[in-house]
């Protein structure tokens, strides 16, 4: 039976340990430079609907060291474009590959591509979610922290994909999450009442971003327009005012608290350039980490 990997929710606390242990070994066997290749005859097609950076590299990357070939096409290079179903699409590129990383807006246009193909589907980003970003992040906490068990992590910002994927990993993990958004631009609906019923450890909802990052281990932010919110720039800069992780509001977080972005960042907006490049900050380790998260979930999804 194939496996996806469409959401954080989807996986049990013992997937997400299996593919810690199995990233921290192939990020030990990088460094080193030893040669694992088992993915060697593979083929990982990648739909993009959204531009990236760190999404394409990470998993093009990942699968050449993986010994495998990855495929990129945008919107413009297949049939979709010009019509093609989903299912039509699903079905034709599972003779082709040996598994599928998408991409896109719509989180429902996954899971239907996910319902109609025989390989497995990765969820490089939606508009919904974005479960890779999380799981990574995830990883890199361990890194730092030792363990995600009992610690509090703290998103301050818009609650958007990036968010409602901390309340799923929220809804799988013990630790406690605290997130602070504007009146209005709150995380999914759904998402939230699901992840509050089911977190071990609890989830809040603040106004006030100094209620949610006081004693927090973690301090998370990201931009305040996503990718298609371009027009909404200006006045989200407004909403937000107040919302920004500065050096005064880290005065209420731990001592030893980390920051995470989940990148690219807008400096002297959601996060100053002081806090992103200083001391407490986690951030370039954390995009590294998507390489190695993703490298594992990759043969754990493809190999034998």
């Amino acid at each position: 039976m194939k496996k996806d990997f469409l959401s954080v929710y989807d996986l049990t606390r013992r997937d997400i340990d299996r593919i810690f242990s199995h990233a921290a070994n192939l990020k030990a066997m990088l460094k080193d430079g030893i040669i694992y290749q088992p993915l060697a005859g593979k083929t990982l097609g990648m739909i993009f609907d959204k531009s990236s950076t760190r999404t394409r590299l990470s998993f093009e990357a990942g699968m050449y060291q993986l010994g495998g070939l990855a495929i990129y096409l945008n919107s413009r290079d297949t049939q979709l474009g010009r019509g093609e179903t989903i299912a039509d699409t699903a079905r034709i590129v599972s003779r082709y590959l040996d598994a599928v990383m998408i991409r896109t807006f719509s989180q429902e246009s996954v899971e239907e591509f996910a319902q109609h193909a025989t390989i497995p589907i990765i969820n490089g980003l939606t508009d919904l979610m974005h479960p890779c970003q999380i799981v990574s992040d995830l990883f890199t906490i361990v890194e730092k922290k030792g363990t995600y068990e009992g610690l509090k992590v703290a998103y301050v910002g818009d609650g958007n994909n990036v968010a409602n994927s901390w309340i799923d990993a929220a809804a799988r993990l013990p630790f406690r999450l605290a997130l602070a958004c504007p009146k209005g631009y709150e995380p999914d609906a759904r998402i939230l009442e699901r992840g509050r019923k089911k977190a071990p450890k609890g989830i809040s909802l603040h106004r006030n971003p100094v209620q949610a990052v006081r004693n927090a281990d973690v301090v998370y932010t990201d931009v305040w327009a996503s990718m298609g919110q371009e027009a909404e720039q200006e006045a989200r800069v407004k909403i937000f005012e107040g919302y920004q992780v500065n050096r005064r509001l880290l005065q209420h977080a731990r001592p030893d608290a980390v920051v995470m972005h989940c990148l690219p960042a807008h400096r002297g907006e959601e996060i100053t350039a002081e806090v992103l490049d200083g001391p407490r900050s986690v951030v370039w380790d954390q995009a590294e980490n998507r390489l190695h998260v993703q490298k594992a979930i990759l043969e754990i999804l493809m190999g034998k």
